[in-house]
């Protein structure tokens, strides 16, 4: 990890080393917390941050569903988002707001604990690696089931809940894999490990609903519309393990992921082995959207300052 100066930590900027909690933290041995990952980028019209209202919006949203209450307002970790991209002069970031519940009674109900509010900014690339873009990625399905939605809250990102994922892309990478495809209830492809997924079969797109346990993503919901602007057909759908394998082309989003073909699962290519034509039609309105070079990217774009 590239290291920045700073990082706001309950309403002040402290030193990157300074941003220290006890060992006695709630989060720490329960998982009770929440976050967000938001992307800032060099755009032509200067620094700025895609979808930040709405990233803003779901940390709140997710705090609430986990019961943490989040001691500011959403100006103040507004604000705060951006001075900690422009504060630590980054001209491009990924950024990590954190929800948690700090030192107070140790035991499942955090009764007398504070919650504690981080936002880290640091230079971070292409989450799957610099060529996968044009490449594509090579996952397996994974061994380990996506929780079910009936144990958890899928349209929130709880730190607990990645222990799953975790799981999931550890198993993928020491088997040679990029990354896992996991299944939910009914053996219905859910999501990757950390990213949606979305299967394109006939020209037509469907992606997995969030009552198989898939995240609510920002990215995804992107997608979605990026795929009506440009006149494709799409559904959200159960997929089954013989669809996603019989697939024309399939391709993962996700904030850090962005948007990247999978190109083979278990061993088996899709498509022809390469990423295909409406995956890279919507990953190149992807990012122009997002680096300031579409009409409408105004609409989503935050300046830093």
């Amino acid at each position: 990890m590239e290291k920045s100066k700073l990082i706001w930590l309950n309403g002040e900027f402290v030193n990157w080393e300074d941003a220290t909690v006890s060992v006695m933290s709630h989060t720490l041995h329960y998982g009770t917390g929440v976050f967000e990952g938001i992307r800032a980028r060099d755009c032509v019209g200067g620094t700025s941050i895609f979808r930040l209202n709405d990233h803003v919006d779901r940390l709140y949203d997710s705090a609430s569903a986990y019961n943490l209450d989040i001691p500011y307002d959403k100006e103040v970790l507004t604000q705060a988002i951006k001075d900690s991209v422009y504060l630590n002069e980054l001209t491009s970031a990924y950024i990590r707001p954190l929800v948690f519940f700090g030192e107070g009674e140790m035991g499942l109900l955090p009764n007398n604990v504070p919650v504690n509010v981080s936002i880290a900014a640091w230079s971070w690339g292409a989450y799957l690696g610099d060529d996968a873009g044009n490449n594509g990625v090579k996952v397996c399905i994974s061994k380990w089931k996506r929780i079910s939605p009936e144990s958890f809250i899928p349209t929130a990102k709880g730190v607990g809940g990645y222990m799953n994922s975790t799981l999931a892309k550890i198993d993928a990478v020491n088997n040679g894999y990029d990354d896992a495809i996991m299944l939910g209830d009914g053996n219905v492809v859910a999501e990757g490990s950390g990213q949606n997924l979305f299967l394109i079969k006939d020209n037509k797109i469907t992606t997995p609903p969030i009552e198989t346990g898939a995240l609510g993503g920002i990215t995804r919901r992107t997608v979605i519309e990026i795929a009506n602007n440009l006149n494709y057909e799409i559904a959200e759908q159960n997929i089954t393990k013989e669809e996603l394998l019989n697939a024309d082309e399939l391709f993962f989003t996700g904030t850090a992921t962005e948007v990247i073909g999978v190109v083979s699962v278990d061993g088996k290519d899709i498509g022809t082995g390469s990423p295909g034509s409406i995956t890279n039609s919507i990953r190149n309105n992807y990012l122009e959207i997002v680096n300031g070079n579409d009409p409408i990217s105004e609409n989503y774009l935050t300046l830093v300052k």
